[in-house]
């Protein structure tokens, strides 16, 4: 895999990285992601804020996107077993078809 150096700018920070090419759009995309996040909330004015509690409530607010998207994705036990269940009433339907 190729890599590439880009630069992203955060909070007004340039950050230079070593990335795979073909991740660049990711990267880009992720950066403005921040950027807009981070302008929409410093429009609140927090009182002494610095732009380290903005990045810090940027952080939570990406996390808690990951850890819902990661949980949405999950399968309980239960919906684990009905589906193996299912699996095993189609395999013996296709096996009567079969045999």
């Amino acid at each position: 895999m190729a890599q590439q150096a880009i630069t992203l700018k955060i909070a007004g920070k340039s950050y230079s990285l070593n990335i795979e090419s073909e991740k660049e759009e990711v990267y880009r995309l992720a950066e403005r992601e921040v950027n807009k996040y981070l302008k929409l909330i410093k429009q609140n004015n927090f009182k002494n804020w610095t732009d380290q509690d903005y990045l810090s409530m940027a952080a939570l607010k990406f996390a808690i996107a990951n850890v819902d998207l990661k949980r949405s994705h999950e399968v309980d036990e239960g919906e684990l077993r009905q589906i193996e269940a299912m699996d095993a009433e189609i395999d013996a339907y296709l096996n009567t078809l079969h045999g």
